[in-house]
């Protein structure tokens, strides 16, 4: 009977983390279509100022770290889809933070994020990025969206720890 009353919120997670990983995904997609389209490599939206959309073509990864590496970041992407896509359907059991909506949203932002750049290293061999805040390396909406993810989910384990919840959902 307990299987059968966890199918309604079972179900409501994996809507939430499918949600969000499928927004984050067009999102990305969507505005680096946009980007390629309206502006050359190095053009800048506006030409001056502290915030600019800048069309960058990154072949390292987030924030330009780890320049021509196109190959071991893929593979990277697919061994980090493959272990959240794990840990979403087959670990919640085990870590029960994680059976969590705020956490399906976290691992939801981080792996949208991930599909978003993989799409675009394995179509274009580099990553758009355009997000271009003053001091800082060009971005993109992915890499945003793995950054916040990975903060909030980080967090989250913070919190749960600190309540005195273990983890594997054993009291303390």
């Amino acid at each position: 009977m307990q299987r059968a009353n966890s199918l309604p919120g079972s179900w409501r997670r994996n809507a939430v983390f499918s949600l969000v990983t499928l927004l984050v995904v067009a999102a990305d997609q969507l505005s680096k279509l946009w980007i390629r389209s309206n502006l050359a490599v190095g053009e800048s939206l506006p030409e001056t100022g502290f915030f600019q959309l800048t069309h960058v073509q990154n072949t390292g990864s987030a924030f330009g770290l780890i320049k021509d590496q196109a190959l071991p970041l893929t593979i990277v992407a697919f061994i980090g889809i493959a272990v959240l896509l794990f840990f979403v359907l087959f670990m919640h059991r085990r870590f029960p933070f994680l059976a969590a909506m705020p956490a399906n949203l976290a691992l939801g932002l981080v792996l949208g994020g991930t599909v978003g750049n993989l799409i675009d290293r394995l179509n274009h061999g580099y990553v758009t990025d355009f997000i271009d805040v003053g001091f800082w390396p060009a971005f993109n909406i992915a890499d945003s969206s793995v950054v916040v993810g990975a903060i909030f989910l980080a967090y989250l384990l913070i919190r749960s720890t600190k309540s005195g919840e273990r983890l594997d959902g054993q009291s303390t």
